[in-house]
This record gives structure tokens, sequence and C-alpha cells, in this order.
């Protein structure tokens, strides 16, 4: 099989595929290592186009010797041309990764389905995570679904709507004073001590190899090609790594050709460590307090920043900040123009896109990925009082008089 050890990405040391994610020695962070001079391009295309319509079609590429049963699963998000979009911006060709049609309307469907089925194999009952919210949403969820006692760490102050959509699966919700960070120091003390799977924290390494289903499946939705360019949200900067990661694997395999994509990140400019990291050039994040609405997004120190800024400078990318004003106007022009509603995360990369275009960063004949990872009845209170909605009485001369342009038309 192609999965053979844990590895830190600082130093080589290998581990055995058990839950663990610091490295003993120089308490690098550990990722799967994989052997894959063993897979032959054609019949890895024959398995994946025959395979289920959920992420399990990749089960090759993922860590498991044999592709496992899961009680909820993900991925099969739509790809959508965004033709309005592009001219809308002046490009030529725009693609939209909704990964809001994942069971609980995020990709953290994604990492979730692949850390709960480690933690199954691996002997564990209880699950939890430290969560922004919408991995909060599918912890719940899929521990629903396979019958696990979960708890979800949340901060106190996270959207209602979100708190609400975690709750109604039976979980445990408990909201900590603080920020994310906080709450994250908080699970890395409880998994030393809990005999439970933390999906992010001792079975990070498992959890994050989700992410890289995303590529696969822009890759085949693309004919098995690569896009020119993939804008994605960085909170941790693992979904944005790993995307790239996935490309490259392929590459490797020999299912698809061609460089790795610019990778352009993403973030909102009141918790921006990884965008002010790379304008200044530095190699490492000064953590910030988190001030944005985009909570889904509000990492202050974030775990993969040091890889995403090296992905971003390596592929000729970079990685941006916008406004809370620029992210409602995000999330406003991609559902006038694609019919998707998206939560503040998808504000921040639709925002940066159109960044990227007003700066002429984007070439006209490139192909462009945009990811949006969530949806935006999550985060109903972003759009609230961005338009006007009419009040009438039931007779035609009240529309007449309150829309009058409509009356002409």
């Amino acid at each position: 099989m192609a999965v053979e050890a844990l590895k830190c990405k600082e130093c080589g040391e290998l581990y055995a595929l058990e839950a663990r994610f610091v490295c003993d020695i120089c308490f690098g962070p550990l990722e799967v290592k994989y052997d894959f001079s063993g897979l032959d391009a054609d019949e890895a295309r024959r398995k994946i186009q025959s395979g289920p319509l959920n992420i399990w079609r990749y089960a090759d590429f993922l860590p498991f010797e044999s592709r496992p049963q899961t009680a909820l699963s993900a991925g099969m998000t739509p790809l959508v041309r965004a033709d309005r979009l592009a001219e809308r911006l002046g490009l030529g060709e725009v693609w939209i990764k909704n990964d809001a049609a994942n069971p609980t309307h995020s990709f953290k469907d994604r990492v979730v389905t692949v850390a709960l089925a480690k933690a199954r194999e691996l002997g564990y009952e209880v699950v939890a995570c430290a969560s922004t919210g919408n991995l909060a949403n599918a912890v719940a969820a899929h521990a629903a679904a396979a019958g696990l006692e979960s708890y979800v760490f949340i901060p106190s102050d996270l959207e209602e709507q979100k708190v609400l959509a975690t709750g109604v699966y039976g979980t445990n919700v408990v909201g900590v004073k603080g920020s994310y960070d906080d709450v994250n120091r908080l699970c890395t003390e409880l998994s030393s001590e809990r005999d439970w799977a933390f999906v992010n924290v001792n079975v990070r390494p498992y959890y994050a190899e989700g992410s890289k289903t995303l590529a696969y499946e822009i890759a085949e939705g693309l004919g098995f090609e690569v896009p020119d360019r993939v804008v994605a949200p960085v909170a941790s900067g693992s979904l944005f790594t790993k995307i790239a990661r996935g490309f490259e694997e392929w590459r490797e395999v020999g299912l698809i050709e061609g460089e790795t994509p610019t990778m352009n990140g993403a973030q909102a400019e009141g918790c921006s460590p990884v965008a002010q990291a790379f304008d200044a050039g530095w190699d490492v994040c000064k953590p910030v307090k988190p001030d944005t609405i985009a909570k889904s997004l509000a990492i202050g120190n974030p775990a993969d920043g040091p890889y995403a800024l090296e992905l971003a400078r390596r592929s000729g990318g970079a990685v941006d900040a916008v406004s809370d004003d620029e992210i409602r106007a995000g999330i406003r022009l991609l559902a006038e123009t694609t019919g998707i509603f998206t939560e503040t995360a998808g504000g921040v990369t639709t925002a940066t896109l159109a960044k990227l275009a007003t700066r002429g960063d984007i070439d006209p004949d490139e192909r462009v990925v945009a990811v949006i990872t969530g949806e935006g009845l999550k985060t109903l209170d972003a759009v609230r009082g961005t338009f006007e909605a009419y009040e009438i009485d039931a007779n035609v001369e009240s529309f007449d008089s309150a829309l009058p342009t409509a009356a002409a038309v």
C-alpha cells in the first residue's frame, strides 16, 4: 500500500502510523508519508473513475491500507464555471469549487471523514475538536452518524447559526472564553490527558490529508488537467498547502502534467498573520489577535503559516488580506454573478480574487479556480442590512408606488 509512516516536516524523522502530531526530536509537525512508486497511472485513473461519488474514490492517496466504511461521507462537490463573475472581473476563465455542497455545508466534512475513519481504526470511542465553527458542525454530525461520543470546543462568541447547527447533533458543545488560539491550547492540553481523538490535534496528520481531495476533484473536473491559478482561504494554512500537495502527488504518479498552480492565499485584514508576513518578507508569522467578521478564518497563530508562505512564494503567488467591507462585497459579488451564497470565508476568497484582477496579477488567458469553503446561511449577520426589502399592500397600485422602476418595465 502507498501509505508508509508519519514523517516530521522539519527533520524527516519517521514514526508509526499512530495518534501523534509532533516530532519527539525537533518538535516539528508530522505528516503522512507515502510511496506512490507502485501505482500505475492508467490503473489509478480507472479506479478513480469507477469509484464511489465521494472522497473514497481517491482512497489510494489517503492514509489507509484499505478503503474505510464511513457512516457519512463528503466530496464530489460542484465545480462551476463562473462566466458572469469572470466577465465582471475582466478575466477569461473562472471556476468556483463550491464545497458548501458537503453534508454540513463546508469543506470540513472532507477532513473529518478522514480523521474519524482513522480514529476508529486506532480504536478511539470519543472524538473532539477545537473549532471556529465549521469543524464543530462536521465533527458533531459525523460522530452522530458513526455512533461516537463527541466534544466540540469553540470560542464562546461564535456565530449563533454555527452553534445551533452543531448542538442539534447531540454533541457536547463547550464554549471557551477567548480566541480560537485559546481554544486550541486547551484542546492540546486535554489531548494529553484524555483518551480522545482530537481530530485537529493528535489526529491532525491524517485529518489534514482530507484537504488534498479538493485538488483531486478540481483536476478530475477539468479533465485531469491543472488550473493555472488557485485562490483559497488561509486560516491555519493547512487547506492551502494540502491543495497544492494534492496536485503534486498526482503529477508524481503521472495522472496530470504541468507545474503546481500559482497559489494565492486569502485572509481577512482583522486576522492576517500570513499576509502580513508575506508582505514583510518574513519566513514565519507574527501572532495576532483576531478582529474580523470572518470568524472561520480567525486563527491568530497559524500552525502551517510558514509552509503557506513558502508555497505562495515558490508558486509565484501571494497571500493577500481584505477588509470586512470587502468581505461583504465579495459575498454579494459571488451571489449576484453565480447564484452561490457563501459564508464570510468565501467572501474573503472572492474579494481577494477581485483584488488580484484589479491589480492585474491574473493574465486574461489563465484558468482560475476559486475555492469556496462554506455556506452563507452559517453567517447571516454578514449580509444583514446590505440590501433593501419592500413591504407593500396587496394591490397593484401599492406595488407600482413602491417600485416605480418595475412599473415602468
